[in-house]
């Protein structure tokens, strides 16, 4: 009786905490099934897409970290649980003798297990919840599902040369990976780059080949090991194009192919559908109502943290689930290091103050950037230098368009920077320096580094746009400029009209940030007590 009462309290506790794990106003079932449908039409005829839930990764003794699901997997599934694989067929086949064109394996509900992580989805939940038509417990991967990998003519999957960190929360997901491996006699030695090695030489030809050479001889400086695999080293080492041609026929047909279908994710998600529109529209505004608050609330005194816990709790106020990366918020010199994120200074003085930060929305990321004086006005030095990023990003936004590239954007802005600190006596003109060493454009999305190609810009792509300007302390040019750090960085959304910026809300020009910063914040009365 004991044993039926506990089984019971624990089921109730389980349902009572499903609220915490999915989103009620982000993505359809239906809309994930669009995107694997859509990801079928890239697939090769006879093939087979496997997809992995990233594993959990410990945090400290008995404590992990908040799971995050791998960014493809959630985008065809909107699934958030461990242990999982997602296999989808080029073609509809008999599984077991039922026609699918995909199968979802999930771990099984747990009411112990449930009481203190939250509630599982299990097999009803993926075809009440998620819409899948079919669904598997992952004790039934491998040959116990009736697929058999070895009648595709293709099998699409990622890089599994990564160990997994060994923890009973693993175990499901060690021994599916390990059972796909023997299936597929998975090389131990396969990685993205030497896959990547096998295809250039597989399209090489006679009149290519001496090219294809020198390309393996660069890689060669990065991975030395790469000379152990024997078809590699004797395409290297062939006296001529024929003989490399010769070598290139005795390489063995893999089905096995790790690099595809991070192209075929790359051209899916680049861009972006309506629904993930609102969805990132909404994390960029929250995230530029971080930058107002920050700005109005912002004083001499504070301390890095506490700037960072302001955009924090601006996020959590408007329910952002989490955060898109860590947090950086670097004040004088600490603003010159590219990803700081200690936050450790305290007392801020009068040096300017970099905060690049992005919430989190139903999966989706922000990534906003503002610099601003931490006693609310620039000085000359900071004026010169911000107005210079400023005209850097006008110039990559003002030609946004569908066609640009990155490239250009990115040229627009640089010589920008180039020509201005030249002018300012930073550097000689034409020289070449380290004051801008990042590029000035990425995809956001899901990733706040999003999945993407480099072909120019199309309607529905949304992107950043971030020229920054960086002196650090003892830099080769007058002191003056030394610890002055600026980058500016906005979300951009391609139309068939060009570009909308959808952080503008946030002040970014030098007169905007200094307007809003002698505005009251809501935070002046909130007084808490001194803690010795």
């Amino acid at each position: 009786m004991k044993k039926t009462i506990w089984t019971f309290v624990m089921l109730m506790f389980a349902a009572s905490a499903f609220a915490q794990s999915y989103f009620e106003d982000g993505l359809t079932s239906e809309w994930h099934r669009g995107r694997r449908d859509e990801l079928r039409k890239l697939m090769p005829e006879n093939s087979v897409a496997v997809f992995f839930n990233n594993p959990v990764k410990n945090r400290t003794n008995d404590v992990d970290f908040v799971y995050h699901p791998n960014t493809d997997f959630f985008y065809l599934t909107g699934f958030r649980e461990p242990n999982a694989v997602l296999v989808l067929f080029s073609e509809l086949r008999e599984i077991n003798g039922e026609m699918a064109d995909e199968l979802i394996f999930v771990q099984n509900r747990d009411p112990r297990a449930e009481m203190w992580n939250g509630k599982r989805l299990g097999l009803e939940g993926m075809m009440n919840e998620l819409g899948f038509e079919e669904a598997l417990l992952n004790s039934d991967f491998g040959a116990k599902s009736g697929i058999n990998l070895q009648d595709f003519d293709k099998i699409l999957t990622f890089s599994l040369s990564e160990s997994i960190e060994e923890s009973t929360s693993n175990e499901p997901l060690i021994t599916m990976v390990n059972e796909f491996k023997a299936a597929t006699a998975y090389p131990d030695k396969l990685t993205e780059a030497s896959a990547q090695l096998y295809t250039m030489i597989k399209n090489s030809d006679l009149e290519t080949s001496d090219r294809v050479v020198q390309m393996l001889k660069r890689y060669q400086n990065q991975y030395p090991e790469m000379m152990d695999d024997p078809f590699i080293s004797s395409f290297m080492n062939a006296e001529s194009p024929e003989k490399r041609m010769v070598v290139k026929e005795e390489m063995p047909e893999q089905k096995l192919d790790i690099t595809a279908l991070a192209s075929m994710m790359a051209t899916l998600r680049e861009i972006k559908t309506p629904e993930e529109i609102t969805l990132l529209r909404k994390a960029v505004m929250i995230s530029a109502v971080g930058q107002i608050e920050v700005m109005k609330a912002a004083k001499v005194g504070m301390t890095e943290r506490e700037i960072q816990g302001v955009h924090e709790f601006i996020y959590k106020r408007y329910g952002a689930e989490e955060l898109g990366y860590p947090s950086i918020v670097g004040s004088g010199n600490n603003g010159c290091i590219l990803h700081y994120i200690e936050n450790d200074k305290r007392d801020l003085t009068d040096r300017l103050l970099l905060m690049d930060l992005g919430a989190e929305w139903r999966g989706y990321t922000a990534d906003v950037t503002r610099t601003i004086p931490i006693n609310g006005k620039f000085n000359a030095e900071e004026k010169a230098i911000y107005e210079l990023v400023y005209q850097a990003q006008e110039a990559g936004i003002a030609i946004s368009k569908p066609g640009v590239t990155f490239q250009e954007i990115d040229a627009a802005g640089r010589q920008i920077i180039n020509d201005g600190l030249a002018k300012l006596g930073i550097i000689k003109k034409g020289e070449s320096h380290m004051y801008f060493p990042h590029g000035t454009s990425h995809h956001i999305g899901l990733d706040v580094h999003d999945s993407g190609t480099r072909d120019p810009l199309k309607e529905g792509i949304v992107f950043t746009i971030e020229p920054g300007i960086y002196i650090p302390e003892g830099s080769d040019c007058d002191p003056k400029w030394w610890g002055i750090g600026v980058r500016i960085e906005d979300d951009i959304l391609i139309t068939e009209d060009g570009a909308v910026n959808l952080s503008e809300a946030a002040p970014r020009t030098i007169a905007a940030i200094e307007e809003m910063m002698r505005l009251p914040s809501v935070l002046e009365e909130w007084v808490l007590p001194e803690i010795d």
